[in-house]
């Protein structure tokens, strides 16, 4: 009889992932995970003493797939800078379950926007924000700051249900938040 297929931490990690995708990260469990994986709950533990852990590996991933979210832009309409935000938005449209994960959870709890603008998973934004804008980082930062505001408010009430899609009307208060938050920082900085 051919041995069992083994079942790696990354597998378990991808369903985890693939639940919280699905039914919303509350969901993650030994049990939920095995069934995904078509295999007993023996695994999952063995990979990760706690479901905790296992929350914190799927909310990892899927904070990495919302960064290549927002880069995955084939033609940004008026610039990377609107591109971004409007992939922000769309993906709460598109995966409101990983959006509530990633930012209405209590694994986004504890972290200032400060923090956040610095983690890694950022870089990537900050970094096609700045070859758009120009200017330093540090400025860059606060413009991020401001229209990510913005654009996290649009989209939270998106993700739960209580606004409806409008891309011009959005496009619109968009290019309208960029705008003034450019010209803000340069204002400063005279």
């Amino acid at each position: 009889m051919p041995p069992k297929p083994k079942i790696t931490k990354d597998m378990v990690i991808d369903a985890a992932f693939e639940v919280a995708r699905e039914t919303g990260a509350e969901n993650i469990n030994a049990r939920t995970v095995a069934n995904k994986l078509n295999c007993s709950t023996q695994p999952v533990m063995y990979h990760f003493a706690t479901i905790e852990e296992l929350k914190k590996a799927a909310y990892a991933k899927a904070d990495r797939y919302h960064s290549e979210y927002l880069m995955n832009m084939e033609s940004p309409q008026k610039g990377v800078m609107l591109g971004i935000g409007l992939n922000y938005i769309r993906f709460a449209i598109e995966e409101p379950q990983l959006f509530r994960f990633l930012f209405q959870s209590n694994f986004f709890a504890g972290t200032t926007l400060l923090e956040m603008i610095d983690a890694e998973e950022l870089t990537p934004v900050l970094f096609a924000m700045k070859e758009a804008v120009g200017g330093s980082i540090d400025q860059v930062k606060e413009i991020f700051m401001t229209v990510f505001l913005f654009v996290h408010g649009y989209a939270s009430i998106i993700a739960n249900n209580s606004l409806e899609y409008d891309e011009e009307l959005l496009r619109s208060h968009l290019e309208r938040a960029y705008r003034g938050s450019i010209l803000a920082v340069r204002e400063e900085k005279k």
